[in-house]
């Protein structure tokens, strides 16, 4: 997963005609590094439908702010540069939580391209 690291380049990213899935978390983060190992597999799984980039929460925390990003790891969906649905909790987050989420962002997506 690719880490943004400006927020330029945070808001260049988002704009695209696919869904875009940012992942917050931080190096110290336990719950972060629990879903590192299956998150290569999750992203290729989902490539034909969405972009998946991450961000340091500590790296951009202005970006973090803007977004009301506290809970990590969190994931936002973003379509054509905007916001469409996010799961963010303070809570670790299994495999299945974040495919269920993946699987909305992209449904939502495809409800605001017909529209």
């Amino acid at each position: 997963m690719r880490e943004i690291k400006t927020e330029a380049e945070f808001d260049q990213v988002i704009t695209g005609e696919k869904p875009v899935i940012v992942k917050f978390f931080t190096d110290w983060c336990p719950d972060c590094h629990r879903i590192d190992p299956f998150m290569p597999e999750v992203e290729k799984a989902y490539a034909d439908k969405l972009d998946m980039v991450e961000i340091n929460r500590d790296t951009l925390p202005e970006l973090s702010q803007r977004l009301d990003v506290f809970g990590i790891p969190s994931f936002i969906a973003f379509y054509k540069g905007q916001e469409v649905v996010r799961f963010v909790s303070k809570l670790g987050k299994s495999r299945e939580e974040i495919e269920r989420f993946l699987d909305r962002a992209v449904q939502v997506s495809e409800g605001l391209a017909q529209s």
